[in-house]
């Protein structure tokens, strides 16, 4: 009997739950009228995406009317940040983010950058945290926007972001969040957090591809990027994917009921990767004196490169050596050079369910 391969890449994307496929196939087939549509099909569709909409609100403790439905993160990212700079650059042209934030940040800042836009890009420490000082000294009369992730995607590491919320608010900066790794794995609450736009994707949660979202405060202007039907109060246009917005609502509905129960698991399995490979001196586990999400762990091998590593253990698991995003570039990730780790190369990220 072939053995099963175990799948330790949950932090590119994470298998479906059961349950959500379950609540989303009826809206393929049985209720597939158009929920822009004002007839008694398209209120069907539409009354299930309002559904859908208050579920993605609680996980995050924010006001249903400030969802706005996207394909995903890396759309919600351009939206958020192009949006808010092209409806706000009146009030400045400054943008302050981190070198260690995902290609989706990096690559919207320097197109920006095109357009006469200034962007400092933070360091980080050989823990991956940001200095608090050099984030107020970076601060200018024309800052606009501050965009730090709480869970970078390829360490784990925390950021302090209640503090850089306060800091935002108290200077009446707005903050933005890509919160793709931490929802629905660490607590997120935008109140607590002084967060004033953040984005996730189905995908990471046991949703559904295809389907994220951006959570912006009621009083944020944003200039759209689709234009077309008035859909999501004229930020997104375009036909709703009913089935897909259905499934992420689902998604963060058992996220949030589940999610003490599911970081005892993730703590569990996580103690038990990082005790097998340090108490066989097969590599040694990374930041572990700072706080780092449960679901990732990054290892420096003894006496493997990475690639060579996870080839040789193809058969039995599959996990990364860096953002899924840029897996097909061979190249040092540039988040690991941002935090200064020479033997990079022997670094694999293995992340749990």
């Amino acid at each position: 009997m072939k053995k099963e391969i175990t799948y330790l890449d949950s932090a590119s994307t994470t298998k479906i739950d059961p349950r959500v496929l379950e609540v989303m196939l009826p809206y393929f087939s049985d209720y597939f009228g158009n929920a822009s549509s004002n007839h008694q099909f398209g209120r069907k569709s539409k009354d299930a995406i309002e559904k859908a909409r208050k579920q993605t609100a609680n996980i995050i403790n924010c006001d249903e009317k400030e969802i706005i439905f996207t394909s995903g993160s890396t759309e919600s990212i351009n939206l958020a940040i192009k949006g808010y700079v092209e409806s706000n650059v009146s009030r400045g042209n400054h943008i302050i983010t981190v070198k260690t934030e995902h290609k989706a940040v990096l690559s919207t800042c320097e197109y920006l950058e095109t357009k006469g836009f200034e962007v400092t890009y933070l360091d980080v420490d050989e823990n991956g945290l940001i200095s608090l000082g050099q984030l107020r000294d970076s601060v200018k009369d024309n800052t606009l926007l501050i965009v730090i992730m709480p869970v970078n995607n390829e360490t784990g590491v925390i950021q302090p972001i209640k503090k850089i919320g306060k800091f935002c608010r108290d200077r009446k900066i707005t903050f933005f969040c890509d919160a793709t790794q931490a929802v629905g794995k660490i607590t997120v609450d935008i109140e607590e957090d002084c967060i004033d736009m953040l984005c996730f994707s189905g995908h990471k949660l046991n949703g559904p591809k295809g389907i994220g979202v951006l959570y912006k405060r009621k009083d944020i202007e944003l200039t759209p990027l689709i234009h077309g039907g008035g859909q999501e109060n004229g930020l997104r246009g375009g036909t709703y994917n009913t089935p897909l917005i259905v499934g992420l609502g689902k998604a963060c509905e058992i996220a949030i009921l589940e999610l003490e129960k599911k970081i005892q698991k993730l703590n569990k399995s996580r103690k038990e990767i990082e005790v097998f490979y340090e108490d066989n001196s097969i590599g040694k586990v990374n930041f572990k004196n700072v706080k780092t999400a449960p679901h990732i762990i990054s290892i420096t091998l003894n006496n493997f490169e990475a690639e060579e590593y996870l080839m040789l253990k193809s058969k039995e698991f599959v996990a990364s050596t860096g953002s899924a995003c840029s897996s097909e570039i061979i190249e040092i990730s540039h988040v690991l050079k941002s935090i200064g780790i020479k033997n990079a190369k022997h670094i694999i990220r293995i992340s749990i369910e």
